[in-house]
């Protein structure tokens, strides 16, 4: 990856819908070259996909917790049905299996109080094995990006 690739990058985390044309002038490069490189990292998996990103709080999904999850079982069975389970939730944005005293970490958005409490009880009731949850509520989003540092080199 060159400084081209780095660049064409850069740009489209930060408005993917930039046309052709746009995206190989801020680049300096002719439309053709551009559009292969971009073809390129494409086929080569950085780039994965493109969206359109929203505003929550307009579409009335402003509250935002943070969900730690300790389960009794590790075995691979369990594993696979707790992915297939939040996997489903629309209300989960992001899932990690965690180290440390938590096994996963669920980042959900929801409306409110009573929305949480909604998808709180659907979990409990839909996944067995669970030893403890704990829900941290946002109060302030301080930083919220989508954009990777791909400048290094």
């Amino acid at each position: 990856m060159d400084s081209f690739d780095r660049h064409i990058l850069t740009l489209l985390q930060c408005d993917a819908a930039l046309s052709l044309k746009a995206l190989a002038e801020a680049v300096n490069l002719s439309t053709t070259p551009c559009w292969k490189r971009v073809k390129r990292l494409e086929d080569e998996g950085y780039i994965v996909g493109r969206v359109a990103l929203l505003d929550p709080d307009l579409l009335g999904l402003g509250l935002t917790v943070f969900v730690q999850v300790k389960t009794q079982r590790h075995d691979s069975a369990w594993l696979e049905q707790f992915a297939a389970t939040v996997t489903a939730f629309e209300e989960v944005m992001e899932c990690y299996r965690m180290s440390g005293d938590w096994d996963y970490m669920l980042r959900v958005v929801v409306g409110d109080i009573a929305a949480y409490d909604r998808f709180y009880k659907k979990l409990i009731t839909s996944t067995d094995g669970l030893s403890n949850i704990t829900s941290s509520f946002a109060m302030e989003q301080m930083k919220y990006t989508t954009a990777f540092p791909v400048n290094r080199g």
